[in-house]
């Protein structure tokens, strides 16, 4: 699949009261770093008032992607799906359905979002949790007064219907099923996988899923529903749930004509925290066919990631560092918190060799070695703050384990690959031993992601080859984890001629 598209971000005065980016979810962004959205990573932000357009070509992806807002927490609420048919002539490798839907979950707050994040940069705590979830912007049945907007899914009896399943939301790994339906599952991330059956589903923000259905139940509605997969013990979460309704044309009771008494169908949800339900589900996806993993490796990158909790500063007043015991909430990668500049972009900084905006000492392994997932020194709870990045040579082929840290608590994470698509290779539970666990690595069809959902106190292995040079942004989908700095940029030095080098950036890059 190739296709160009240019699309115009905008962002007016009384819409925004601050600066903002989009970003195109997933999009590989070959030679187009310009237009990859994350603010101060790839761009200025959008001026209030400005526009900025994004041109970019897809390559070789078909299926459901999406877009959302790259500046503080102003994705809670911008966003929608992205999706990439077949080319003209071609075709799905599944039967065409009947119809397709974009189910988009989301998560609400009955507050403005960016007052949230700010409470907490301000009192160092965790922000407070989400009031609900939302399926296509509407939270559903079970919450108070919101009835009447309930999303409907249409299907008819013997149809089978493409669903399009999107983690909008900013802070929860969620659960999602259909009351007395399976889903045939066939794509992830724009990438096509080995269809297989399952009765739910579990998308870290971020992730996308495509899923088969079949009108093969008796005509009736039934209930989509949603709620929160919480890996964190002891952490504060939203438990509520949110429903859409899956409606057959020929039931006998329509959706605007139903007595109120009449409920549609509740699917049983997993509990909470149902770790073995999301392992089972994680490890079913493969791609397709054989395909070429990377083997000869180039760089054996073996990142840790999780929380940790800084030291109230002397200057600060105890309201300033309400954390647990006094101190300030924070999140690293190799115990380095990720600082985004605030007067240029790390793309253009760059590109055009200019100092003072970020280094390249990145470490390719944590510091120091411990029991990553055992009981960690409280010596090793608080990370270093900088801008630093890791740079790749053009072409190299780099293997990322990226394993979980018990400090504060364990977490799935999934973590986002700006720029790239990578093989999965395998993922596990404890600390990972290159000696026992490389000998479990599927190199052979291994699903290929953008998002990967990291087990909690576990460890997850990705690979991929360096050929798209710019400055791209990994990070956690979790977004107060990445406003605490759980994140690090590639940076991918140009290769041999044009079609290796990044193209210049466009005139109306947003100026800082």
């Amino acid at each position: 699949m190739e296709a160009s598209l240019i699309i115009k971000a905008i962002f007016p005065l009384a819409l925004w009261l601050l600066f903002a980016s989009a970003l195109m979810h997933g999009i590989r962004q070959f030679r187009t770093g310009w237009a990859d959205g994350p603010e101060f990573v790839t761009q200025c932000p959008i001026r209030p008032g400005g526009s900025y357009t994004y041109r970019f070509t897809i390559q070789g992806q078909e299926g459901t992607l999406w877009w959302h807002a790259h500046s503080s927490w102003l994705r809670a609420t911008v966003y929608g799906a992205l999706v990439i048919r077949p080319r003209e002539g071609d075709s799905y490798p599944f039967t065409k359905p009947k119809r397709e839907t974009a189910v988009l979950l989301g998560e609400w707050w009955d507050a403005n979002p960016i007052d949230v994040v700010r409470q907490a940069t301000r009192t160092g705590a965790a922000p407070n949790t989400s009031d609900a979830y939302t399926i296509n912007g509407q939270p559903g049945d079970l919450y108070n007064c919101s009835s009447k907007d309930t999303v409907v899914v249409p299907i008819d009896s013997g149809e089978t219907n493409l669903l399009r399943v999107i983690n909008a939301a900013l802070n929860q790994p969620l659960f999602f099923t259909i009351a007395n339906h399976k889903f045939t599952v066939v794509g992830a991330d724009a990438s096509y996988v080995k269809p297989f059956t399952t009765s739910v589903l579990m998308l870290g923000p971020g992730q996308t899923t495509d899923v088969l259905i079949t009108g093969d139940q008796p005509p009736a509605r039934y209930y989509l529903a949603a709620r929160a997969y919480q890996s964190a013990n002891n952490a504060p979460f939203d438990n509520t749930t949110t429903t859409a309704i899956l409606e057959y044309k020929s039931a006998p009771c329509a959706s605007k004509n139903c007595p109120t008494t009449t409920k549609p169908v509740m699917p049983q949800l997993p509990a909470f925290n149902d770790t073995a339900t999301v392992t089972a589900f994680s490890q079913s996806f493969r791609s397709p066919r054989r395909v070429e993993v990377p083997t000869e490796i180039d760089e054996n990158l073996f990142f840790t990631i999780g929380l940790g909790l800084n030291k109230c500063p002397k200057n600060f007043r105890a309201r300033r560092c309400q954390g647990p015991n006094g101190t300030r909430f924070t999140a690293s990668m190799n115990n380095v918190s990720f600082v985004l500049p605030n007067k240029i972009s790390i793309l253009q900084a760059y590109q055009q060799g200019i100092p003072g905006v970020f280094t390249s000492d990145f470490p390719a392994n944590p510091p120091v070695k411990f029991d990553y997932t055992g009981n960690v020194s409280r010596s090793l709870w608080q990370p270093v703050p900088g801008t630093k990045g890791y740079k790749l040579k053009y072409g190299s082929k780099v293997q990322v384990v990226l394993q979980d840290t018990s400090i504060v608590t364990p977490e799935n994470h999934p973590i986002h690959l700006h720029g790239y698509d990578f093989y999965i290779v395998a993922e596990g539970f404890g600390n990972f031993n290159p000696t026992t666990d490389t000998k479990k690595f599927n190199l052979v069809d291994p699903p290929l992601r953008n998002t990967v959902a990291v087990p909690v106190n576990g460890w997850a292995v990705i690979r991929f080859v360096a050929d798209n040079p710019g400055a791209w942004l990994m990070h956690c989908h979790l977004d107060v984890h990445i406003t605490w700095g759980l994140a690090v940029v590639f940076l991918v030095d140009n290769g041999v001629g044009e079609l290796q080098t990044i193209e210049p950036p466009p005139t109306d890059l947003p100026l800082c």
